[in-house]
């Protein structure tokens, strides 16, 4: 995974809990797909596939988010996501309730299909 060394400046500013939660979150999205190549977008990190954004997270005052959230995954992972926050487009979780890794995967992979750009 190409890294940026404005994602490390982002996590170091965070409080040390969620810049380990979201330092998870950052090796679980290399993980599953290794060649993506992370950036700041928005102000926040965020990663892209051969040029096109996929998702990003951020670290906020009280929860940490993961974006996009689809209506249709949400409804698929009702169950997984059960007691999370989120809004439309995204998911709340904190460091004391990580999001499960197969949640993860399985919501990376829903977004890479959805901007067609499932890895080869």
């Amino acid at each position: 995974m190409a890294t940026d060394p404005r994602v490390d400046a982002y996590l170091d500013a965070l409080p040390p809990d969620q810049r380990e939660a979201l330092q998870h979150l950052r090796e679980e999205i290399g993980r599953v797909v290794p060649e993506a190549e992370e950036t700041i977008s928005y102000g926040m990190p965020a990663f892209n596939l051969r040029g096109t954004f996929f998702v990003s997270y951020a670290g906020w005052k009280r929860h940490c988010s993961l974006y996009p959230m689809t209506d249709s995954f949400r409804a698929s992972h009702a169950a997984e996501l059960e007691g999370f926050g989120g809004t439309k487009g995204s998911v709340h979780f904190t460091p004391e309730r990580p999001l499960p890794d197969a949640v993860i995967e399985e919501l990376v992979r829903a977004r890479l299909a959805d901007v067609h750009m499932l890895p080869p």
